[in-house]
């Protein structure tokens, strides 16, 4: 039982706004429950008729001589609310809300929509849309919907926020033989959303792969937690719209700049398992192989074709997918060279060559399952005049039979005369392609998945005790005080050194003889900045003087910066001249945080230095749930990693002291919720230890 029983297995359904007319929505929902097998009592609602279809019809729900758990309202959007007001007086415990006209069309619609959710929670009703085509269970079985088709019995859940797109996809299903355990239509969202069908398809049964179809995501954090633990149990797969930089927040840093809204969405589906498909082909490719075929256990694919050309474009595809075309024993390529012709290919891809008749692709298919280097097998047949399709088709189930455990995919490459070859693979089980590239984009997004539950159990990185959040706070305070948004250098130093991050010493000074006072303090050599928080790049106008190795030196140079500011913003208050120790050459890296509307804080890592903006060379993860791991992970998909690990005979930086300012920051936005922005460019890696040259911090 799940908390969504009321709605996916109700003993009694009502259905307000029942008709008898055909071609009317209360018609074809109440048609649709009958035609479905549902078992439970329906009960259609009407006040102007009596009898429809065979059944007896009430002039309000309350009338309905048992409890109803489920209603189904489709009346007109204006009479919706005091319908749902009835439901909660008649008891009734779930709510799917068909009708049209809330906040999809404006202001009037939203209050509207606002009024009915309020409805719902005081009565503790749950509820689906409005404004959407109802939901069906397959194993219940119920058609709470007004679609058109009732689709197969399946093990594929299938969330969508688009109803055209769902009926599309109904449709579709039933020519191409696709089943589902449960189809929902999400609508509006009012009340429930994708979060809540996640968490009851991940606990149900029935289901063994969820799909969801997604324009937006209300409440980020708590979409990623459900289906974060959802996907440690099943695949997850979700194909998001909108994925232009239209929704990116305006962002002043470097790190803001190179996070996007939908960079977001990538970063947050990959850190909690979430495979994201890129279109409606490959969502739908994704959800039938992991329907059909077990997950591999690796990367590694070994592909038995009849055409070179095709087996050369799949290899490609193995590489250009981060998967890795498998290295056979000795065993496997003697008895191939023994018992295939001499001029096939017996080393990956296994080439059969074009006059393979079943017998011969029965035999490498067996010998290439065998060998324990092979994870999964892409089997490609093209049509030539002696081909056997048929027969190939039954080799290779009899092959998958031998071998259950192993992942086997085909490609055949043609059309009518391989149509009943692709029929019966289909229904045996076997992920079955028109082309190799869909197919091994399946493979990849199934391997993806296997890492992650490989990875799953990881403890989130340790919680530094080591930190000051109380100097943090008071920096905040007088930052605030000074009705200011931006750190000044010397104060994000000051944080960053509160968390135990090695930032260069840097103090504000406001005369030349101060700023000289300082540096014999810290020792030549020293860099002078313009402090101003309305400055962010500093070089651009005069505002940054290094290498001064004397006194006079500091002098002149501060009196050298203040001129060219005043030439070049005449206007911008300036608060002196931060004073910094000058810190030897080593790895320029970037560290910073980013905060996204949806998920929250993004830390991102990659080359710093001027360039950054230029090479865009930077990963990102979520601060939330960041773990050792995945802060490798992170700096592996950069090439600053190379540079890291020592680069053409260069000593390899300390890798372990930039993962720990990783978890810092980590540690430090989430402790700072106000925190929006952080720089640290940059951040020189040495042979042993770091030092943050540059630290820009912007609070809310």
């Amino acid at each position: 039982m799940t908390g969504l029983d009321k709605l996916f297995k109700p003993v009694s359904i009502a259905v307000l706004g029942a008709s008898k007319t055909p071609g009317k929505i209360g018609h074809a929902v109440v048609r649709n429950i009958l035609d479905s097998g549902y078992q439970g009592s329906l009960y259609p609602v009407n006040p102007k008729e009596e009898i429809i279809e065979e059944l007896n019809c009430y002039s309000n729900v309350s009338e309905v001589p048992v409890p109803v758990d489920l209603a189904v309202i489709s009346v007109p959007a204006r009479f919706v609310c005091e319908a749902a007001g009835n439901c909660g007086k008649a008891g009734v415990k779930g709510l799917v809300v068909i009708s049209a006209g809330f906040k999809e069309i404006g202001a009037e619609g939203l209050e509207m929509e606002k009024n009915l959710i309020s409805i719902c929670r005081d009565y503790k009703m749950q509820m689906l849309g409005p404004n959407c085509v109802g939901l069906m269970d397959t194993h219940t079985p119920l058609n709470a919907s007004f679609a058109g088709a009732f689709p197969e019995r399946g093990e594929i859940a299938f969330l969508s926020q688009s109803g055209a797109m769902l009926i599309a996809i109904l449709d579709w299903s039933i020519s191409a033989g696709l089943g589902f355990s449960k189809i929902v239509s999400l609508g509006n969202k009012g009340d429930l959303s994708e979060i809540e069908f996640i968490e009851d398809a991940a606990q149900d049964p029935n289901t063994k792969v969820i799909l969801c179809y997604i324009e937006d995501i209300i409440d980020g954090e708590r979409f990623l937690e459900v289906a974060g633990r959802a996907a440690k149990e099943k695949p997850v797969i979700v194909l998001k719209s909108g994925t232009s930089q239209a929704g990116a927040q305006a962002a002043s840093s470097h790190t803001g700049a190179l996070a996007g809204s939908d960079l977001a969405y990538d970063t947050a589906f990959k850190q909690c398992g979430i495979i994201r498909a890129r279109s409606m082909t490959e969502l739908f490719d994704l959800a039938a192989t992991f329907a059909k075929s077990p997950v591999p256990r690796g990367k590694r694919v070994a592909i038995v074709t009849n055409s070179g050309g095709p087996g050369i474009i799949a290899t490609d595809n193995v590489e250009n997918n981060g998967l890795q075309m498998a290295r056979f024993t000795k065993s496997t390529i003697e008895e191939l060279q023994a018992n295939l012709p001499v001029e096939a290919g017996i080393y990956n891809p296994v080439d059969v060559l074009g006059d393979a008749k079943a017998e011969r692709y029965h035999f490498a298919l067996q010998k290439v399952c065998a060998d324990p280097n092979v994870d999964s097998v892409l089997m490609l047949m093209c049509p030539t005049s002696v081909t056997e399709s048929d027969d190939t088709a039954k080799a290779l189930i009899e092959t998958r039979d031998a071998y259950p455990d192993k992942a086997i995919f085909a490609a055949n490459m043609g059309g009518e005369s391989l149509s009943e070859a692709t029929r019966l693979l289909s229904r045996a089980g076997i992920p079955c392609f028109t082309f190799p590239e869909p197919a091994l984009n399946a493979i990849r997004g199934m391997v993806d998945y296997s890492d992650f539950r490989a990875s799953n159990g990881q403890q989130e990185d340790q919680y530094h005790v080591d930190v000051d959040k109380r100097a943090v706070k008071a920096i905040f305070y007088d930052v605030l005080k000074d009705n200011r948004l931006v750190l000044l250098g010397s104060e994000a130093s000051e944080v960053a050194r509160a968390y135990g991050i090695a930032a260069a010493p840097v103090v504000l000074a406001t005369t030349p003889d101060q700023a000289a006072a300082e540096a014999e303090k810290m020792g030549y050599p020293v860099v002078l900045k313009v402090a101003s928080p309305k400055i962010l790049h500093k070089t651009d106008v005069g505002g940054v003087q290094i290498g001064l190795n004397s006194a006079v030196e500091v002098k002149n140079a501060f009196m050298e910066i203040m001129d060219n500011v005043k030439r070049y913003l005449p206007r911008v208050v300036v608060h002196g001249i931060e004073v910094q120790k000058m810190m030897p050459k080593g790895t320029e890296l970037i560290i910073g945080m980013t905060k996204d509307i949806q998920f929250g804080p993004l830390i991102a890592f990659g080359l710093g230095g001027i360039y950054v903006n230029l090479l865009k060379d930077v990963s990102f993860r979520l601060a939330k749930g960041l773990t050792p791991s995945g802060i490798n992970s992170m700096f592996e998909e950069t090439k600053a990693y190379s540079l890291l690990r020592g680069y053409r005979g260069a000593p390899p930086a300390d890798t372990g002291a930039v993962q720990d300012v990783v978890s810092r920051v980590a540690r430090l936005v989430l402790d700072f919720p106000e925190i929006t922005e952080i720089d640290m460019n940059p951040l020189i890696a040495y042979k042993e230890g770091i030092s943050v040259l540059d630290v820009k911090i912007t609070i809310s």
